[in-house]
């Protein structure tokens, strides 16, 4: 299950703090993206059924960088995040190739930046923004899959316009994703997968800021193992990878002028390991990742451990 299911509003508030020298009530309205919640699947269609998945993810980062690629000094500085998102994924198979798919998904986030200045540390828990994929279309054939669907992000989270605690982004954003697995065996062993999407932000609920369109990818590869006894999990281990490309400057009135112009990069990978445990159709996800390079943004890790069962087939 491919679902990118959760976001961090705020894990760079002390970076827009610090940038921009403007007061929290303004610097925290930005908010980033955190990748790292896809992998080595990230482009497949999954067989037809109904989908329980429990996913908890934890970020943390001590550094920050500018717009061309510079750490930028912070005493004492500690971002951390964590996050439990609950979701459902519905897929209903149309012909003998072609799959259709609905996703549902909530998060709830504890958010904390900490530093040698009091005045910018926060520590915040709530409800995030809610992730819906009324419509995603894939297909499955002998040695590769392909998925295209749309998305969104509602508004829902905790999110106070002129103040510092917010959970949620504020925002509607609208999400276009195309994808690939490809298998290099018959037996299905070797495979490679990707993910690519579209952001486009809508302006932010009681304050003129909208943040840039991004550009994204997520995706992995990796190598099966098949055990002789069914009543053993399958193994796959591999390698998972992302990277995102702001293409359009974040814009608006109350946007901090120091700001103006910055987008973000970011590029990260790190391992995967899962677990298919065959006797209750389900999957365990192991996966950690580093980012290697980065522009206007933290400089981060994220842990993720994610638990899918197939409820109904």
């Amino acid at each position: 299950m491919a679902v990118r299911l959760w976001t961090l509003s705020r894990s760079a508030v002390l970076a827009s703090l610090l940038m921009a020298s403007a007061p929290p009530a303004r610097a925290q309205q930005l908010g980033h993206k955190v990748l790292g919640s896809a992998g080595m699947f990230a482009g497949s269609q999954p067989d037809s059924g109904l989908y329980v998945v429990y996913q908890f993810a934890s970020y943390g980062s001590n550094e920050i960088f500018d717009r061309v690629g510079h750490s930028i000094p912070v005493p004492g500085l500690d971002l951390d995040a964590y996050t439990n998102v609950f979701g459902l994924q519905f897929v209903l198979r149309l012909t003998h190739s072609l799959y259709l798919n609905v996703t549902a998904a909530g998060p709830i986030s504890q958010i904390s930046a900490n530093a040698a200045n009091p005045e910018a540390s926060v520590d915040d828990f709530g409800l995030g923004d809610i992730y819906v994929q009324p419509v995603k279309l894939g297909w499955k054939w002998r040695q590769a899959d392909l998925v295209a669907g749309y998305a969104f992000y509602a508004p829902t989270g905790l999110y106070v316009p002129h103040a510092s605690g917010s959970v949620g982004l504020g925002q509607w954003t609208h999400e276009f994703s195309l994808g690939t697995a490809l298998w290099f065996d018959r037996a299905k062993t070797w495979s490679l997968s990707v993910l690519n999407s579209y952001e486009l932000h809508q302006r932010k609920e009681g304050i003129d800021i909208t943040r840039g369109d991004n550009f994204q990818f997520q995706g992995g590869a990796g190598k099966t193992f098949r055990p002789r006894s069914q009543l053993l999990p399958r193994v796959d281990l591999g390698a998972a990878g992302y990277g995102l490309w702001q293409v359009r400057d974040d814009r608006g009135a109350d946007l901090p002028a120091a700001l103006r112009g910055a987008r973000d990069l970011d590029f990260g990978l790190g391992p995967e390991l899962d677990f298919v445990v065959a006797p209750v159709r389900g999957r365990v996800t192991l996966r950690y990742v580093r980012d290697v390079t980065v522009k206007s943004r933290p400089l981060g890790h994220v842990f993720l451990v994610q638990l899918t069962i197939l409820a109904r087939r």
